[in-house]
């Protein structure tokens, strides 16, 4: 067991390096005053795309197992939720790019585009979350060949009716994301991303994050594998064991989303992709790629209530702490406070985000997503994205132009959103009673929570 599970994390560790070598060689070496190797430094576009795909790739195992061992010590929300900051991190370290050159660029055409840039490629990576990341896990949670033996996924007769179910602990997370949502709704009405905004959003996870850490440790779950081969060691050596792992998963993830992200920009580009489609599309999806691969990775072990958490943790934390920290990014680029203006178009892509989010949060309210909810999440999502990729393209030719369309999807979104609510007005009751209740006990320090409706 323990000879297995050290050449797995070995072969795991084996992917990284590659690219970490290159990394090392061309950022690392050369402040020393030695000269990089020249075989390393220099990497062709899709020589560097593969490289640093399959170093992500590695990188995203190492996370899981972090993950997943750490919940020994841990609430399973907290880890649960580092893994999302982490998985995501290079969005943020993309998104703060674009928020840094828009303050140092501040009043230039230069700045004014990296604005508009970094709302759009904020708004981007929150969407592909959503549109393909929870539609795509639940379709495969649901339809893989598996399936059967995973206590998650319920069969039912009819077309498209097969559900998985949401732990009724992400409760917490899902009211917390709609109090997000509603305020995001706000944002494009100041004409910009201000202080305001990011106290409000910035707070609310702080408020989150404290919540979760008073929670009490639950069961261990049985694992097996690596997980179970960590979990074994005495407690400081298995906290030792977890801290490296993330550490070293997190920096391998940071240093090669970008890079990745750019060359698929790059590969794009060249065969006639808009730039800006490109970063507002392809870059995101890039970056999100860590999180889509421990979530696969998780579902495929049959612990798809652990990977849609994860999913759930990393939208409440985009769309809470990346949205509030762009405009502290944007000042210190700036010199001085500012706010991170955008144009009308942007303020269509927030609107839309957050009804697209609202939609999202109404289809949970009952724990649990069919796959017929999870199509129409994915099909209102890619059916925005190619119609835009065509008009911008001239392939089709519409009365109205893009931020129009923008506000009639953000108008569906909106109205199969309340007509949700509406329609699961008693499990919305219950959802709300049952995180005042763990709110409550929380603040109180109380091992039973207080109000909780089941």
């Amino acid at each position: 067991m323990s000879r297995r599970s050290l050449g797995t994390i070995g072969l795991a560790a084996a992917l990284t390096l590659p690219w970490v070598v290159v990394w090392a060689a061309t950022d690392v070496v050369p402040r020393f005053g030695v000269a990089a190797p020249s075989t390393l430094a220099t990497l062709s576009t899709l020589a560097t795309v593969a490289v640093s795909g399959v170093s992500i790739l590695g990188a995203a195992f190492l996370l899981a197992w972090a993950a997943e061992t750490a919940e020994k010590d841990v609430p399973r929300a907290f880890a649960i939720a580092v893994l999302a900051v982490l998985a995501v991190a290079p969005e943020y370290a993309v998104d703060a790019l674009y928020a840094w050159n828009a303050g140092q660029f501040a009043g230039t055409e230069r700045g004014i585009e990296a604005g508009n840039l970094a709302v759009a490629n904020m708004t981007g990576a929150n969407r592909i979350l959503i549109g393909l990341g929870w539609s795509g896990i639940a379709l495969f949670t649901i339809f893989r060949r598996k399936a059967d033996i995973d206590p998650a996924v319920v069969n039912r007769e009819g077309i498209m009716t097969d559900a998985i179910t949401v732990d009724r602990d992400i409760g917490l997370e899902i009211v917390f994301l709609l109090i997000a949502t509603l305020w995001a709704f706000l944002v494009p009405l100041s004409g910009g991303i201000d202080a305001l905004d990011m106290l409000f959003l910035v707070g609310l996870y702080v408020a989150y994050i404290a919540i979760v850490l008073r929670g009490e440790l639950e069961p261990s779950e049985m694992h097996t594998g690596v997980p179970a081969y960590l979990q074994s060691f005495s407690k400081p050596k298995r906290i030792g064991s977890v801290l490296l792992l993330f550490a070293y998963s997190g920096l391998v993830i940071f240093v090669a989303v970008e890079p990745f992200a750019h060359g698929l920009e790059e590969v794009g580009t060249n065969v006639g992709i808009p730039p800006f489609f490109m970063i507002q599309w392809i870059a995101p999806l890039a970056s999100e790629s860590p999180e889509l691969i421990v979530v696969a990775y998780l579902v495929n072990k049959a612990r798809s209530t652990a990977g849609f958490n994860a999913l759930i943790s990393s939208k409440l934390n985009q769309w809470t702490l990346l949205i509030g920290t762009l405009v502290l990014v944007y000042s210190l680029g700036l010199g001085q406070y500012g706010t991170l203006a955008f144009d009308q178009k942007q303020a269509g892509e927030i609107w839309i985000t957050a009804a697209q989010s609202l939609f999202a949060v109404a289809l949970l309210i009952d724990f649990e997503i069919t796959a017929r909810e999870a199509v129409a999440l994915l099909v209102l999502f890619l059916s925005q994205v190619l119609l835009e990729f065509a008009m911008i393209r001239d392939l089709v030719a519409l009365p109205i132009d893009e931020y129009q369309v923008l506000l009639v999807y953000t108008a569906v979104y909106v109205v199969l959103a309340l007509a949700l609510f509406v329609h699961r007005r008693e499990q919305f009751r219950h959802l709300l009673g049952r995180t005042a209740g763990t709110v409550s006990s929380a603040v109180s320090g109380s091992d039973e929570p207080h109000g909780a409706d089941d």
